[in-house]
């Protein structure tokens, strides 16, 4: 179980899917692109300042403030986040 806590200053997840072999597991590839893609959009495309740590079956994304830009972006990872759970059931929102 991916969980993932969302405050109006960043977003925390932690966990696994647990839909494959670590390494191999699709679900938490697609998860794990989302985040990344959402983490580079933030930076190239709405040119926001946020701090951003990336692990194994941990990231933290934070950030002091969002333009309108940023909201959205990250307004549509967390409606791809939703799709994704409500095929595979993997993400637990905190």
């Amino acid at each position: 179980m991916i969980r993932v806590k969302m405050t109006e200053n960043g977003v925390e997840m932690h966990g696994h899917a647990g839909h494959g072999k670590n390494g191999q597991d699709l679900v938490c590839a697609a998860i794990s692109a989302l985040t990344c893609s959402l983490i580079n959009s933030l930076n190239a495309l709405a040119e926001e300042k946020i701090e951003a740590v990336v692990a194994s079956g941990s990231t933290a994304i934070r950030w002091q403030k969002l333009s309108d830009k940023g909201k959205l972006l990250v307004d549509s990872w967390f409606l791809a986040m939703m799709s994704i759970n409500d095929k595979y059931n993997c993400i637990e929102i905190t």
